[in-house]
This record gives structure tokens, C-alpha cells and sequence, in this order.
């Protein structure tokens, strides 16, 4: 092993987390046989837990690799992470409370099901739940690249370790449920906020300071660069990706599945005001992008093979290789590699809950409580085991490219969950047509684009605008949603009341 020492300290971090992933099945653990139990912890948790594992799968691995990156390669652009994650909590705050109340007085776990009790029907509640299963897989095939890119960083050969990890994670999954991750969170966040507030002094400080870290930026990617005559140019790509990465954020299972297991709608409410303390790191952890460049890793011969290898999701590994002692290496590598496991484990969960109770019980069968959480554990294991096929089995870029359709999917629901909170106005069949069309319009953009990226130039009014693809297209989907619903709901009453007897009128 080329790291013996970080390599040390890695794998007893991560042995560490295991044992806590299996203790947590212990911790104030209610009927484990009860879906509720095993997919949202019982709907038990405070404020504080609810923080770590709220932040914890929605900063994930990959996240924390990725953004720098971004930042790294394209400069000002990765920076939009930061207003996304500003104004998503609004959104928190105002929707999710009421989605929880809902949920909590009829007993529905998942965003589809909670769709399905507001609109009897279950074929759009089954387009939702189909979107975020489909949606979910690459992520969780993102969190493995994550992990990959610091085993390979590290030196350690193969997938092996990569296939031990997330073999052991599907088991303390199915044991403990979200339980695992919420404790687990705790520990990979406290590491995270470690790392992150180390790297901030002590790179700048071996760099001679942040002045030095800019002046090697190149100036065209300090800034965005100025619209040109007729368009809005990255202006509006920027502002765009930001709102419609907002819109999209909670609408992904495991992030539903991780504000549903609050104890109350006062918890959800305090998390919006509290989480956006990860936005400050996230900023901060984006700059680690410019200390690489400032650094040179890219340059230096040690890193050209995982360069070359990894690409720019290469460059924070090289850096943190660069920078620190072998011992904090295995700390930092760590907290990374955590962070791949905690939204691993909720991703595969939430898909499990929505699996069993949206389109196994509606469309199968319908179980008693013991054989339905069974069901869904069974199938947390198939969504661990199927990410794992998925990275092993075929290039990493096209898991990067699917993640890319998945936000463009995955915001589709947003007419269908979130308007819903606030009224019964829409039909749910003009829901469901809207969301097609917005997942077709979606998806036909994006393969124009040869799915290389996620924005698309719209020609209005002889005035080119720039926009990212999800945001317009959801968009439409909720224009057409709005249209129809008047004359199909009248429809509907037009048949209830034709199906009325005469009797009843008199």
C-alpha cells in the first residue's frame, strides 16, 4: 500500500461505523417488523438527529468531491452549489411541514403514497414512485464512485474493498434500517466539519494565504463571463441551475424519507433554519477547488496516474494527499468515504419503502405489516447490490450522465407533491400528463445535448436565454397540469353525478 499510515486509520474508521451501522438497530428501536419502524426509524427523531441525517444525505460523498471539482475544471460556474443550497430550505420550510402532518394522520411513508391519497390515483402515484427509484440508482452509483476514487487514492487495489463495503452496508441496512444511517450521520458530519475547517487554515497557510490561492486562478474563471449581445448567457444558466437544483433537492426519496422521519413538523421547521450551516461549509469546501489549482496537484507526478484514472474528481484526494500528514489523510479519506455510506444506505431504503408500499402492495399484493417490511428489505439489498452492478459493470461518465437525467426526472414531481400541499385544485390525470410531458421534453433536450450537459439555449422573442433544461421543463409540466385540470375535474363530476340515481335528487 503506497499509504500505510492514512490506510491504518481509513480502515479503522470505517470498522468503527459498521459496528455503529449494527448497534443502531438497538437505539430506541420500537416492532422492527413495522415498515415504519425500519424505514423512518419510527418517525422518532429530534431535531438534532434530523439535522446530521437530513445534512448527511443531502451532502453526500460525492458532493463533497464533485463540487471542488467542478470548481476545479470550470471555475466560477461550481459555484452555483452554493445559492441552490440557500434556496432550497425556503422551500423546506414552507412544504415539508405540511407534507409531514399528512403523512403522519393516515400513515404514509413515501411522497407517492401521499399523492395517491390526495388524488385516488394510482397510476400517478405509481409515475412518481417509478421516477425516484429510476432517479436514485445512479445516485447511489455516484456515492460509489466517491468512495472508489479515495480507495484509489489511497493505493489500495480493485473493486474488492469497494464490493466489501456496500456488501456489508446492504447487511447493517437490512438489520437496523434508518436507524443506521441516523447514527452513522453523526459521526461522518462531525469528520466532514473537521476536515473542512482544517483544510481552510492550513492549506491557505502553506500557500501563502488566500491572495496567492486567486492570483493563480485565471481570470475568465473568477467570474462568469459577460452575456453577449441578444442573450443572457451564463447569467441565466447559473440562476437557473441553482433554482431548479433547489426545487429538485427534497423531492429525491432519501431526502423525503429523511424529513418524514422527524418527530414533528417544529423539527422540520428548526432544520430549515439550521441546515444552512452545511451551505457555509459547502462554500468553503468548494474553495478547496482553487487551493488545487493553486497547489498544482494536477502537475505533480505522484497524482498522474489518478488524474488520468479519475479525472478532475481527482484533484481533492491529490490535494489532501499533498497538503497533510499521513494519519489526517486517513481521517479526510474516511469522512468521504462515510459520506458515500450514510445516503447509500437512505437511498436504498427510501426506494425500498416505495417499492413495497406503491407498487408491490398496490399493484401485487397486499401483506400483512411483517411480510411488507420484509419485502422492502429484500429489496434495499437489490438497490445496494444493482448500484454496485451498475458502477462495476459500465463507465463511470455514464453514471454521471444518468445522475443528470435523474434531476431533470426527478423535478417533474415537483407539481404533483408539492403544489398538492397547498391545494386539490389539480386532477390528478392533468398531473399525470404533464409529468410525461415534461419527462419527454425533458429527456429529448438533454439527448440533444448528447446528455454532455444541462443546459439548454431557449430562442425567445429573438432573444437567446440560456436555461437549465429541468427548470423550463417542469415548467411546461405544470402549465399543462394547470390547463387541464379544469376540464377534466368537471369531467369527473359530470360522470359522478350522471352515476346518481334519480332517487338521490329528490
Amino acid at each position: 500500500m503506497a499509504y500505510p499510515v492514512a490506510t491504518a486509520v481509513f480502515l479503522v474508521l470505517i470498522a468503527f461505523v459498521i459496528v455503529l451501522g449494527f448497534f443502531a438497530g438497538r437505539w430506541k428501536a420500537g416492532n422492527m417488523d413495522h415498515i415504519e419502524e425500519w424505514g423512518l426509524g419510527g418517525r422518532r427523531f429530534g431535531t438534532w438527529v434530523s439535522w446530521f441525517l437530513i445534512g448527511g444525505d443531502t451532502y453526500t460523498a460525492y458532493t463533497f468531491i464533485a463540487i471542488p471539482a467542478l470548481m476545479f475544471g470550470a471555475g466560477a460556474l461550481g459555484f452555483f452549489a452554493v445559492p441552490y443550497t440557500v434556496v432550497c430550505y425556503p422551500i423546506l420550510f414552507l412544504v415539508f411541514p405540511k407534507l409531514w402532518k399528512v403523512a403522519r394522520n393516515h400513515g404514509y411513508i413515501t411522497g407517492p403514497e401521499f399523492v395517491r391519497g390526495r388524488y385516488g390515483n394510482r397510476w400517478l402515484a405509481l409515475a412518481i414512485g417509478v421516477t425516484g427509484i429510476i432517479a436514485t440508482m445512479p445516485y447511489i452509483a455516484l456515492q460509489l464512485i466517491g468512495m472508489q476514487t479515495v480507495i484509489g487514492a489511497l493505493g489500495i487495489p480493485g473493486h474488492i474493498p469497494l464490493i466489501i463495503a456496500f456488501a456489508v452496508l446492504a447487511a447493517f441496512t437490512y438489520t437496523s434500517g434508518l436507524r443506521a444511517p441516523a447514527m452513522i450521520s453523526i459521526v461522518k458530519d462531525l469528520l466532514i466539519y473537521l476536515t473542512v475547517i482544517v483544510a481552510i487554515i492550513v492549506i491557505p497557510i502553506e500557500l501563502g494565504g488566500f491572495g496567492s490561492i486567486f492570483a493563480h486562478i485565471a481570470p475568465a474563471k473568477l467570474l462568469l463571463p459577460k452575456p453577449p449581445a441578444g442573450g443572457s448567457g451564463a447569467y441565466t444558466s447559473y440562476a437557473t441551475l441553482a433554482l431548479g437544483s433547489a426545487m429538485a433537492l427534497f423531492l429525491y426519496p432519501h431526502t423525503t424519507t429523511g424529513i418524514l422521519s422527524a418527530s414533528g413538523p417544529r423539527v422540520i421547521k428548526r432544520n430549515a433554519a439550521l441546515l444552512p450551516a452545511y451551505t457555509v461549509l459547502l462554500g468553503l469546501l468548494a474553495l478547496l477547488g482553487f487551493m488545487a489549482v493553486a497547489a498544482g496537484v494536477k502537475t505533480m507526478p505522484q497524482f498522474a496516474a489518478g488524474f488520468a484514472h479519475y479525472g478532475t474528481t481527482f484533484a481533492i484526494p491529490a490535494l489532501v494527499l499533498y497538503a497533510f500528514p499521513g494519519w489526517f489523510v486517513g481521517v479526510a479519506f474516511a469522512a468521504i468515504a462515510i459520506g458515500a455510506l450514510v445516503p447509500a444506505a437512505i437511498m436504498s431504503i427510501a426506494s425500498a419503502n416505495i417499492f413495497t408500499r406503491d407498487i408491490y402492495k398496490q399493484f401485487v399484493s397486499s401483506t400483512s405489516a411483517s411480510t411488507e417490511t420484509q419485502i422492502a428489505k429484500l429489496f434495499s439489498i437489490v438497490m445496494v447490490v444493482g448500484a454496485v452492478v451498475f458502477i462495476l459493470g459500465i463507465p463511470n461518465t455514464y453514471a454521471v450522465q444518468l445522475q443528470l437525467l435523474g434531476g431533470m426526472w426527478i423535478i417533474q414531481t415537483f407539481p404533483a407533491i408539492a403544489f398538492s400541499v397547498f391545494t386539490r385544485y389539480f386532477n390528478g390525470w392533468a398531473l399525470l400528463i404533464g409529468w410525461a410531458v415534461g419527462i419527454v421534453s425533458a429527456t429529448y433536450l438533454a439527448a440533444l445535448n448528447h446528455l454532455t450537459g444541462a443546459i439548454w439555449a431557449f430562442h425567445i422573442l429573438g432573444y437567446t436565454i440560456p436555461s437549465y433544461i429541468a427548470l423550463a421543463t417542469v415548467i411546461l409540466n405544470a402549465v399543462i397540469a394547470l390547463v387541464l385540470s379544469a376540464p377534466l375535474n368537471a369531467i369527473a363530476s359530470d360522470r359522478a353525478r350522471d352515476a346518481t340515481s334519480p332517487a338521490d335528487y329528490v
